[in-house]
């Protein structure tokens, strides 16, 4: 009787491990590489919008990375785009304010990225002030005037005026060219239209000579004008689409940082033109932009192609 007891007894343990065990291991592999999501499903104009996630530990690259986040409109143009840090419990988190080149209301995707493998995807609705219908005028109904008879007017002496010599204001602290003060410090001005991913990462930081030179042509310059604007919408969609990857492997790699650094010299050279020029009309922008571009063909292109010419022309005539 025992035996029988013992046996009955054990097979009831073995049946609940092997039902829990399969539930805990699918519980396990459902959690996918990449989680994002936001913090509400809509949003108005100037509403703080919080993007949040997590990577899963096996997704894990053996060197440190930074998740990407691409905001994009419904009819796909980029509107925004960041790299964020993973903290300790591989978790991440980016706060964007809605508007800016948020034009028009519908559904915006969220794209996080980290290195080639984890992708997440995420939705939320964003009404743009012209969507808000105005509301209709409220009729008031003026009330019958009702006489009122005035008193005599009574002489008060006014007081002599007491002068009180107002505090000098404390001086402001002074932050750089291209910071903005946040919590009594100097911090990097952040821009609506994306950061400058490539030559961040060659010069090292936001607060570069080069990467602020870079920003101030394009907030300054390009987008003062409506043909800027749009060439600055489809170079995004064509800048973006690889500048994080090549981001990732300068830090991972620094000879190639070098390279890249060594690279962007002529274009930097090339951009500094603009700074003596006036451009005040899209004839002007057009016609300066289009020069800065033939000027880069032909000092990454043309003139390499001819002297490799020359030499190959020299080495047969030896």
């Amino acid at each position: 009787m025992k035996v029988i007891s013992s046996g009955a007894i054990l097979l009831l343990t073995f049946s609940i491990l092997s039902f829990g065990i399969p539930n805990f291991a699918n519980a396990q592999s459902d959690q996918p590489p990449l989680s994002v999501t936001t913090d509400y499903p809509g949003y108005a104009d100037g509403s703080e919008i919080i993007i949040s996630g997590q990577i899963k530990e096996s997704s894990l690259a053996d060197y440190p990375q930074d998740v990407t986040i691409m905001i994009l409109s419904p009819n796909g143009n980029l509107v925004a785009i960041a790299q964020v840090n993973l903290d300790s419990t591989n978790s991440f988190s980016y706060t964007f304010t809605a508007g800016g080149m948020m034009s028009s209301g519908g559904e915006y995707i969220v794209k996080a990225t980290y290195g080639l493998q984890a992708k997440g995807e995420t939705t939320f609705n964003y009404s743009a002030p012209s969507d808000t219908p105005p509301s209709p005028p409220v009729v008031v109904e003026e009330p019958e005037p009702v006489v009122v008879e005035e008193p005599e007017p009574v002489v008060v002496e006014e007081p002599e005026p007491v002068i009180i010599a107002e505090p000098e204001p404390e001086p402001e602290p002074l932050c750089g060219e291209g910071t903005v003060m946040q919590d009594g410090k100097c911090v990097a001005e952040k821009s609506g239209g994306g950061g400058c991913l490539i030559a961040t990462a060659a010069f090292g930081s936001e607060m570069a000579p080069q990467v602020q030179f870079l920003r101030e042509i394009r907030d300054n310059t390009v987008m003062s004008t409506q043909s800027g604007t749009a060439f600055m919408t489809g170079f995004n969609q064509f800048y973006y689409s690889f500048s994080p990857a090549v981001a990732d492997y300068e830090r991972e790699n620094p000879v190639f940082k070098e390279v890249v650094k060594v690279t962007l010299t002529p274009l930097l050279t090339s951009l500094t033109l603009l700074n003596y020029v006036d451009v005040d009309s899209e004839q002007e922008m057009l016609g300066y932009g289009i020069g800065i571009i033939l000027l880069n063909i032909g000092m990454y292109f043309v003139a390499p192609a001819a002297v490799i010419i020359a030499i190959k022309n020299r080495i047969k005539r030896n």
